[in-house]
């Protein structure tokens, strides 16, 4: 075997070796788990969709001892639950998750609850300086990673080339490979979590599908996409209902922005438009008007 990949063997088992304190087991049920990395002292974040309930959580910790875990909170929109553990220690020192180019050495360090660290080595095959999720979440940057991960690692910390996490690994949003949820999105959703343990979301109350424009309509009414979104159902008193939106509609652009699918809509109920009108542009019977919707919040009705 050549120096060069001996180095480099090396160098990987020495970053393996100084995450892997930082990353914990996560085990909510008697067979099985997945893994959870320390994010601060006390707090586990860890891949929502892997943590199958939110009661009698267990995480094996680096030192191999077994503790109880409180769920603080999910968030499925960005896949990322956070749990409460006095036990956990101080957390590894953040990357800069723009900093990342494609073709960019990442490894993927996890935990399993018996045999101990486990480590996928990736490359950044994409990144984009933000995506939005098919709920409407974003993900800023987007950082795609052709790395295969086996259930053990998902939700393990996602190391650059330097020894620093820039994000937590997870399948969920890449139809190959995995995702580095960054860490400004981790931060964010944390923080709200720990603080409210729910992350505010807004809705219309309106069920919503893609529809082809003429191009005689796009033209008159200068809407540069060649879809939008037609409304289907509006729900009961929902903020659409009440603003007078009705089936048939068809939605162009919604607080000013365009509208050409329905993520469009969703990328503006973030909980800070809660309780905020937010003027939408509709074509109804081949006339155009405007409409205001004051967002609801999604805790208090449907979707």
């Amino acid at each position: 075997m050549s120096m060069e990949l001996i180095e480099l063997s090396n160098a990987l088992v020495q970053a393996t070796d100084h995450a892997a304190p930082f990353v914990v087991a996560v085990h909510p049920e008697a067979r099985g788990s997945s893994s959870g990395l320390i994010w601060r002292p006390g707090v586990i974040v860890t891949a929502e969709h892997a943590l199958r309930r939110d009661e009698e959580i267990q995480v094996t910790l680096p030192n191999g001892r077994i503790v109880p875990a409180i769920l603080a909170g999910r968030d499925p929109s960005t896949d990322l639950a956070v749990l409460k553990c006095p036990d956990a220690g101080a957390a590894l020192p953040g990357g800069d998750a723009a900093a990342i180019k494609p073709g960019s050495i990442t490894l993927v360090v996890g935990r399993t609850r018996a045999s101990g660290p486990v480590a996928a080595l990736g490359v950044v095959s994409l990144v984009v300086s933000e995506r939005q999720t098919w709920n409407g979440s974003s993900l800023a940057p987007y950082v795609r990673l052709d790395v295969s991960l086996q259930p053990t690692a998902v939700g393990g910390a996602v190391v650059d080339a330097h020894g620093k996490v820039v994000g937590m690994a997870s399948p969920r949003f890449a139809r190959f490979g995995a995702i580095a949820i960054p860490s400004p999105t981790v931060d964010r959703v944390a923080d709200t979590l720990l603080q409210k343990g729910r992350i505010p979301r807004g809705y219309l109350g309106v069920a919503l599908q893609s529809v082809r424009l003429p191009d005689h309509m796009r033209q008159s009414l200068r809407h540069s996409e060649k879809t939008a979104v037609i409304v289907l159902e509006v729900e009961q008193d929902s903020p659409a209902q009440r603003a007078g939106m009705v089936i048939g509609d068809i939605l162009i652009s919604l607080a000013g922005r365009s509208v050409s699918r329905p993520e469009s809509v969703h990328a503006q109920l973030g909980g800070e438009n809660i309780d905020k009108p937010l003027v939408a542009k509709i074509v109804r019977g081949g006339a155009v008007q405007n409409v205001t919707i004051t967002v609801g919040d999604r805790a208090l009705g449907a979707e």
